[in-house]
């Protein structure tokens, strides 16, 4: 007796994946809710909600249900009535942790955000872009915000690219920092080069919080700020290496040509350009969160979007450069673009 195929699978057919989607929303202000009331720093070695109320100074009945919400979506664990994190909660929501990153939840969940994708989303298809948060005005606070978020989301990457650097036959002496943010890339590497010289390039608001890291950082002596937009502020010249952290993915590809042939102008000889960024396969759909970051960049500039290695390959011919090496910056999401 044949079967058939439709019949054969009928029995997975679930609207599992179409209901967390049409909920996912809800996680995400669970989270948000969670690193706010700082609940995973206080559960420490296991809490009863009773416990955790009195120390967050919030409504038991708030906090059970909340901490119900995270142990069905895997944040916490619930035996006898007391709740404990897990491996990952331990490392990357406890306030304690040095690899702590719900700071970056300020940026990511912050209103502005959040409104790029949930106001009309279909408009944005429709459109091929938004005005999103590209088009926002200098100084903007949205910046400062993700200047404060966002560090412990890319400190992973900036240490992993300075080991890269500190590496190189010939160290770079005088660094170009472009759209430094909170300032850890052009950080990690004064940190391992003793004898580099960091320019870095954003808003005014913006870069006060980057010396102040510098700052605590103890490099500040090496570091200078130029405030202005990347596109238009003189920068100077004879830099041994740019750097352009998370950046690239902002604009559509004939202007990341454009501002590669402006630093093209600026580098020392034998200088090197190199970008950090989210390089999707040629398939476009993989590896999972390069791939679906263009979702992030059409929900939040007029036409940004994540480069496979083919399209950063074209940017660099349309700048005059022979072309670009990939490589992945594990454990993070994030890859090495070293510009030739």
């Amino acid at each position: 007796m044949e079967t058939n195929v439709a019949d054969a699978h009928a029995g997975a057919v679930s609207p599992e994946l179409v209901v967390e989607a049409l909920f996912a929303c809800r996680k995400t202000a669970a989270i948000r809710a969670a690193i706010e009331l700082d609940l995973f720093t206080h559960i420490g070695e296991g809490k009863t909600a009773a416990l955790l109320a009195s120390a967050i100074a919030a409504s038991e009945r708030g906090v059970r249900i909340l901490c119900d919400y995270l142990v069905v979506h895997g944040f916490l664990t619930k035996e006898s009535g007391q709740y404990r994190m897990t491996p990952s909660t331990r490392m990357f929501l406890d306030r304690n942790s040095p690899a702590y990153m719900g700071s970056a939840v300020e940026f990511i969940a912050a209103p502005e955000v959040l409104d790029n994708f949930l106001r009309d989303p279909a408009a944005i298809v429709r459109n091929g872009g938004s005005a999103g948060l590209a088009n926002m005005s200098a100084d903007n606070p949205v910046w400062v915000k993700f200047a404060r978020g966002m560090g412990s989301f890319t400190g992973l990457s900036a240490k992993v690219l300075a080991g890269e650097i500190s590496g190189w036959p010939r160290s770079p002496k005088k660094v170009l920092d472009i759209a430094a943010g909170p300032g850890v890339f052009g950080i990690e590497i004064a940190k391992a080069i003793p004898s580099a010289e960091i320019v870095a390039v954003d808003w005014a608001a913006v870069l006060e919080l980057s010396r102040q890291n510098a700052q605590q950082a103890g490099v500040a002596d090496r570091y200078r700020t130029i405030a202005g937009s990347a596109f238009d502020v003189e920068w100077g010249t004879d830099y041994d290496l740019v750097m352009l952290p998370n950046f690239l993915h902002h604009f559509d590809l004939p202007t990341c040509a454009q501002l590669l042939r402006r630093i093209i102008a600026s580098l020392a000889e034998q200088g090197r350009i190199v970008a950090v960024d989210f390089v999707p396969n040629e398939d476009g759909v993989s590896p999972p969160f390069p791939a679906a970051f263009s979702w992030e960049m059409l929900a939040g500039t007029p036409a940004g979007q994540a480069y496979t290695q083919s399209e950063l390959t074209e940017m660099a011919r349309l700048a005059g450069l022979t072309g670009v090496k990939v490589r992945p910056l594990p454990p993070t999401p994030a890859s090495l673009i070293l510009f030739e």
